[in-house]
């Protein structure tokens, strides 16, 4: 399953809207560790699909949309359901943490 690009004008219909949870990834092109989650994000994006809603938000194109969700330092990856937040977590971590992190929202 792919991961979709998100912004102000398609949050509402690809995360607020889902009928399943959503994994949004704040992310930069610049940042470092966010380089390194891309490809877990992908590999998860894979294993749950059907369960789970992969997007990312680059947060250089979308300070408001960031901004909006208290997104103060990037990889920020928040899960959502029913568009309000159920978990979130800071900073990369490796797919054995990745996917606990999703089976707790799940």
């Amino acid at each position: 399953m792919a991961v979709i690009e998100i912004n102000q004008n398609n949050f509402d219909e690809e995360v607020k809207n889902s009928d399943i949870p959503v994994l949004v990834d704040f992310w930069a092109p610049w940042c470092g560790p966010c380089k390194m989650l891309g490809p877990v994000i992908d590999q998860l994006s894979e294993q749950y699909a059907g369960k789970v809603k992969f997007c990312k938000c680059n947060v250089d194109d979308n300070t408001d949309l960031a901004l909006s969700f208290s997104v103060a330092s990037i990889p920020a990856v928040k899960i959502f359901k029913g568009g309000e937040i159920l978990v979130e977590s800071m900073g990369f971590k490796p797919l054995p943490a990745m996917q606990q992190f999703i089976d707790s929202a799940l």
